[in-house]
């Protein structure tokens, strides 16, 4: 897997996403993809010339895509429904919870370039409301990888797992994340990057590494942050969220809004069951139109953003 040119040792994530499909495919031909002419931003261009007769294409109909997805399942296929993440999500609603989750349909889907990678196209291509929609349906299994290593893992999973599942693939590029080789992927599993008793960060997606940079900022000022990648959204791993909550602060950080998602999750079980002094980060509403970098920093969802909100939590606790 290549890092784009222009960006030495930043990954496209979609890059692993197909790579993990088409491996997948290879292996067993009841994976099959179903897009809606997104052939090109979903980079299935090599799945469609190694497998053009598991391509199902049905045009820019997403309510219709995600119906013959089901349907597929139905037949005993493994159908991995590939689409724009704004446009999955928001126009296919209904098909999602009616035919995917409420029927436990056996469907895999996919959200492309999610988040706030279509910046300059503006709110109309933003999606930073799909997680706390998706969320709110029961039995949709919910995943935001970090990385590309993550990504394959999550695509590699996901086929293995009998229900629905919901994975947002990132375009925004993002550094590989420093793990052991010991490291592996399980669905309602967080992974525990840092240790540290002052604060906890629990991150998703692109979030993960500007988490992990912020970590080395607070240490620099005496304080240790726990960094928790929360790649699945929902099941939550409630284990991971009440160890965080005993550092006796927590900062959850999204690339999505700051209500519902990630933050939301975090939040509910914390009033329930381990009150504590929260920060959430991510998108307040509507974005403006502007490339993906500058709308994540004019959000404040970087490493100096994610580090003021921690400092904030610490002083409060003295």
């Amino acid at each position: 897997m290549n890092a784009p040119a222009n960006l030495p040792g930043m990954f496209d994530c979609r890059d692993a996403y197909v790579a993990a499909l088409e491996e997948l495919a290879a292996a067993d031909d009841r994976i099959v993809a179903v897009c809606n002419d997104s052939v090109g931003s979903s980079k299935l261009g090599k799945f469609r010339e190694r497998f053009p007769a598991r391509l199902v294409n049905v045009g820019i109909a997403e309510q219709n895509m995600v119906g013959v997805g089901a349907g597929l399942a139905n037949g005993g296929k493994v159908p991995f429904v590939s689409g724009a993440a704004c446009f999955l999500t928001a126009r296919a609603m209904e098909q999602i919870k009616v035919d995917c989750a409420y029927s436990q349909a056996n469907v895999k889907l996919c959200g492309i370039s999610s988040g706030v990678a279509y910046g300059e196209l503006g709110a109309t291509h933003h999606s930073i409301e799909d997680v706390a929609w998706l969320r709110a349906i029961d039995k949709l299994t919910v995943i935001v990888p970090s990385d590309p290593w993550e990504t394959a893992e999550a695509i590699k999973a996901a086929a293995a797992h009998d229900g629905p599942v919901f994975i947002r693939i990132s375009r925004m590029p993002v550094p590989a994340i420093d793990r052991p080789e010991s490291a592996a992927f399980s669905i309602g599993k967080s992974e525990l990057l840092r240790d540290g008793g002052d604060v906890a960060i629990i991150a998703s997606g692109t979030l993960v590494h500007r988490a992990l940079d912020a970590a080395d900022t607070l240490a620099g000022q005496g304080i240790a942050a726990r960094v928790i990648n929360m790649a699945t959204v929902s099941p939550l791993d409630t284990d991971a969220v009440a160890a965080a909550a005993a550092t006796g602060a927590i900062v959850t950080a999204e690339e999505g809004l700051a209500r519902g998602g990630l933050g939301g999750a975090v939040a509910e079980y914390c009033a329930q069951h381990r009150p504590v002094p929260m920060r959430m980060l991510g998108f307040q509403g509507f974005a403006p139109t502007g490339s993906a970098s500058w709308l994540m920093e004019h959000a404040g969802l970087n490493a100096a953003g994610i580090a003021a909100a921690a400092q904030e939590l610490v002083a409060g606790k003295s």
